[in-house]
């Protein structure tokens, strides 16, 4: 595995050696006779392939948006839900491809000036500092961190919402206390590099989860006097888009999975080819649950709700929860290192002090989940005020600009892509971007989703101890 490194330099100190690639420390390892632990430390702990990129990026897509997927059909339709799934993927990965090249850009101009990057990760706002000035590190701070404290958010609202499907003796809310302290522990995991085996589980819990509900819908059956009748509303309408937006807009950590990467040229297609992967999960399962129970999911945002009480299903919630403390600590890390730099505590070694700094981050989290435990509309409303801008917008933006003068474009470490005839198309592309997600994206979507957002708040109130509970009898 080490040969894959590539290290340009290694120095011994005490009893280990440091390897070293472009100036960052990668792992430290046994320089003679490696044990079983470190053999295990290396495989399970230690993560920087092109593979622990992949599983990464599939793993973050495919959180608890899985389980809001069927309900953002009810509110599109078969046809609309499908063609958006497919059109924001593709549009995802291609936003996600731009800021690898703006981090390669940022890196390889870094390394000119010889910088230096150990023990010190790069983050999406350092990137847009680096290449156009204060003030976009201004704006990809603020509205990154924003999008990355709600998406945790989400990750604590799902957890209560799935645990009571199969144990109501809490409500919701007490279930989002008890499961904000699980989260917590995540401030012991130190980067994206040490994610190799959650990455792996926690893809393979999804996997589950999305044919267990594509199966279990099929099984079922329709229910009778099922009813398809979506579009109906144009609040409802974009609501689900923008939802569907928040599913592919995963990649707001893309350059903390790229700086873990021995090797980070190698991003390039790593997120396309897990969109394709996650396509496999998120449609069959949304077709297969919208089919089965048609507009009954508009007033079930979790498609767990639906499905009867059984062993097969108890163990995607139990999967699905294991795989949201994982995503939970993916949409957090970007935030700890945030903190650490601002406390200036980002570059030590004492992995204990490290964590006892970060948890105050967690803190602010788990109070807004009990504030706003709407599951379904705040996932749409962070879609359309928040991840428009960090994933797709910027970055477009951001890119135009980098390049927008002939000697910029002539030097750039990335060419356009071979599929793409010149800069020109590059440019077209990233303008199309820019003009839907203003117009379709923060300006329909966010109209429908704070609308709907709203709609709860009247309905539930905040701080709702059991937000869209089924009657206790009805389930076991």
């Amino acid at each position: 595995m080490m040969k894959e490194v590539e290290a340009e330099a290694s120095t011994s100190a005490g009893n280990s050696t440091e390897v070293v690639s472009n100036g960052r420390t990668l792992e430290h390892v046994t320089p003679s006779g490696s044990s079983c632990s470190n053999l295990a430390k290396k495989l399970l702990w230690h993560g920087g392939s092109v593979y622990d990129a992949w599983f990464s990026c599939a793993s973050n897509q495919v959180a608890q948006v899985l389980l809001t997927l069927p309900y953002s059909f009810s509110q599109l339709g078969m046809a609309s839900g499908v063609t958006f799934q497919i059109f924001y993927g593709l549009m995802g990965s291609w936003t996600a491809y731009l800021i690898s090249c703006l981090y390669v850009e940022y890196r390889a101009r870094k390394e000119k000036e010889n910088v230096s990057f150990k023990n010190h990760i790069i983050q999406w706002f350092e990137v847009l500092d680096g290449l156009l000035g204060p003030y976009w590190k201004a704006i990809g701070l603020a509205f990154n961190c924003t999008f990355l404290l709600f998406g945790s958010v989400i990750q604590l609202i799902a957890c209560g919402s799935n645990i009571y499907y199969i144990n109501d003796r809490f409500d919701k809310r007490t279930w989002t206390y008890i499961f904000g302290a699980c989260c917590s522990l995540t401030v012991l995991i130190p980067s994206y590099h040490n994610y190799r085996v959650w990455s792996f589980l926690g893809l393979g819990m999804t996997t589950y989860t999305a044919w267990y509900l594509t199966v279990a819908a099929i099984v079922n059956g329709q229910v009778k006097g099922v009813v398809h009748s979506a579009p109906t509303k144009l609040v409802l309408y974009f609501t689900g888009a923008t939802n569907i937006l928040y599913t592919f807009g995963g990649h707001a950590i893309t350059v903390e999975i790229m700086h873990a990467m021995w090797k980070p040229k190698q991003f390039k297609s790593v997120y396309l080819i897990s969109t394709f992967y996650v396509f496999t999960l998120t449609l069959p399962s949304a077709i297969a649950m919208y089919w089965a129970f048609g507009d009954q999911l508009l007033t079930h945002s979790n498609a767990f709700a639906l499905l009867p009480s059984s062993g097969a299903r108890d163990l995607a919630v139990v999967l699905m929860l294991i795989h949201q403390f994982i995503t939970f600590g993916f949409a957090c890390t970007p935030l700890y290192f945030v903190w650490e730099k601002l406390i200036g505590f980002h570059t030590t070694q004492n992995l204990l002090f490290r964590a006892l700094v970060r948890l105050p981050v967690v803190l602010p989290i788990w109070f807004l989940a009990i504030i706003f435990p709407f599951f379904g509309p705040i996932n749409s409303a962070v879609g359309a005020l928040l991840v428009t801008f960090t994933v797709y917008i910027v970055p477009a933006l951001a890119h135009m600009l980098t390049y927008r003068t002939a000697s910029a474009r002539q030097n750039a470490v990335e060419k356009p892509p071979a599929f793409l005839p010149s800069w020109v198309a590059v440019y077209m592309i990233n303008a199309f971007i820019v003009v839907w997600t203003l117009v379709v994206g923060v300006g329909f979507g966010g109209w429908a989703s704070v609308t709907n957002f709203i709609h709860q708040i009247d309905t539930f109130g905040l701080f709702a101890k059991c937000y869209q509970c089924p009657p206790k009898s009805s389930h076991s």
